[in-house]
């Protein structure tokens, strides 16, 4: 009997000391499966206690924070966290001591300490202090939330967008995904929101810096696997996310996204040197300007010239991550391009590289091929490689001309010397036929 009394009494204990709220008072029972759904998503004003059953203190504390809690229903949000059963919500929160009261405003993500007295009449009047100050800021357009969702150019991820903002857009997408609570998230964020602005710029939008609340989005959290805080994942249309590894400072994530960015991006255009607008503009936009001399239309045809130029795209994809800028032009049609950078003497095709900040060009040796034009601008690629200074000491001047219309070209007819234009071609093919 004695045993049973025992038992009945030890019972009674840890039914007195679990049962400090229940479903009958006005204050919520709060857990971590309901805290971010009542909570972080709310758009009430919560006031939290984190307590421990075993705490005198909270003992002390309830009936006033029951009272709290009935004078302020529909008004302000009263809820209570038992610290000791739940204490990966308290840790998130910095909690240390029982009872810590937390107010829930604008910012749910940083919560204020309560500092008051721990009579109901205190917590009431300071409930209402900040109920006035939430609602005074939102009449000045105050919105609070995260600071990431401050930045216009890191973009705010959450469940009901992420599908349709990352995983149904074109774009690269590289998302962090936090906990506020984070120390390294947080000194993560200067540094992610200083490279979303440099990459936005470099990449024209082709590349987006995202965040996502890990703690509030739990859904996203568990569809990728995140498990420790700050992780970041790189998402490209139709293939698995991946992890990224580098480093966390604003030059570290800019290179990775400029790499991203040269990846998913088109080779740069290959353009006709049509007018002295196109040189220049290549020419002192581009570290370099790789420019091709092709033979003449008579000499090759439009298969011979689509080959050549087919080669030089080729050439344009595989070395996309430099910032060069490609052109060509037909022999004869730019002769004192020619002249300034020596090409003509020993054939077309012939290709130059010049640097319009320094007007140094380098000449290619080998054969106008894939293999030799690798060779030539891998050497450039390091530094290494014979330069010489651009005839003149500037870019030339340019003939405005026709650009090709892809077609095969047409033989001039000697009996019509009379007709200027035709007169003008034959000269000018066989100009270049004797030179080379």
């Amino acid at each position: 009997m004695a045993s049973l009394i025992s038992v009945l009494a030890c019972s009674l204990t840890v039914l007195s000391v679990h049962g400090l709220y229940s479903a009958s008072d006005d204050v919520v029972e709060l857990n971590p499966s309901n805290f971010n759904r009542e909570v972080i998503q709310s758009d009430s004003l919560w006031l939290v206690e984190f307590y421990a059953p075993w705490c005198g203190h909270c003992k002390n504390l309830a009936p006033e924070w029951k009272k709290a809690a009935t004078a302020l229903k529909g008004i302000v949000k009263v809820g209570a966290v038992d610290a000791d059963q739940h204490n990966s919500l308290g840790g998130q929160y910095g909690v240390r001591g029982f009872p810590s009261i937390k107010i829930f405003g604008a910012n749910k993500h940083k919560p204020e300490d309560y500092q008051g007295g721990r009579s109901s009449q205190a917590i009431v009047d300071a409930a209402l202090n900040a109920l006035r100050s939430l609602v005074k800021d939102r009449l000045g357009g105050k919105t609070g939330g995260t600071d990431y969702g401050k930045q216009k150019d890191v973009v705010e991820l959450t469940d009901d967008n992420f599908d349709r903002t990352v995983l149904d857009s074109d774009y690269v997408w590289m998302v962090e995904f936090f906990a506020p609570w984070c120390g390294h998230c947080k000194n993560l964020e200067p540094e992610w929101t200083a490279a979303a602005t440099e990459v936005k710029e470099q990449t024209k939008g082709k590349v987006k810096l995202g965040a996502v609340d890990a703690t509030v989005h739990q859904g996203l959290a568990s569809r990728y696997g995140i498990r420790g805080f700050p992780t970041i994942k790189v998402f490209r249309k139709g293939e698995e996310p991946e992890d990224y590894q580098g480093g966390r400072t604003r030059s570290d994530i800019v290179a990775r996204a400029m790499g991203l960015y040269s990846d998913n991006s088109p080779p740069p255009e290959l353009q006709e040197i049509l007018n002295e607008d196109v040189l220049k503009k290549t020419c002192e936009d581009y570290q370099l300007c790789i420019i091709s001399v092709l033979p003449h239309i008579l000499d090759t045809g439009a298969s011979g010239r689509n080959s050549y130029l087919e080669v030089m795209r080729m050439m344009a994809d595989k070395y996309k991550k430099k910032t060069w800028g490609w052109l060509w032009t037909e022999a004869g049609a730019q002769m004192d391009l020619e002249s300034s950078l020596g090409i003509g003497g020993f054939g077309y095709p012939a290709m130059a590289a010049i640097n319009a900040r320094k007007m140094k060009f380098a000449l290619l040796r080998g054969s106008f091929s894939e293999t030799g034009i690798h060779e030539f601008l891998r050497e450039l690629s390091v530094g290494r490689g014979s330069t010489a200074t651009v005839g003149g000491g500037a870019l030339p001047k340019i003939n405005t001309v026709e650009p090709w219309d892809g077609k095969d070209g047409v033989s001039p007819v000697l009996h019509d010397l009379s007709n200027p234009e035709t007169d003008l071609l034959l000269k000018k093919h066989l100009n270049i036929f004797c030179k080379a």
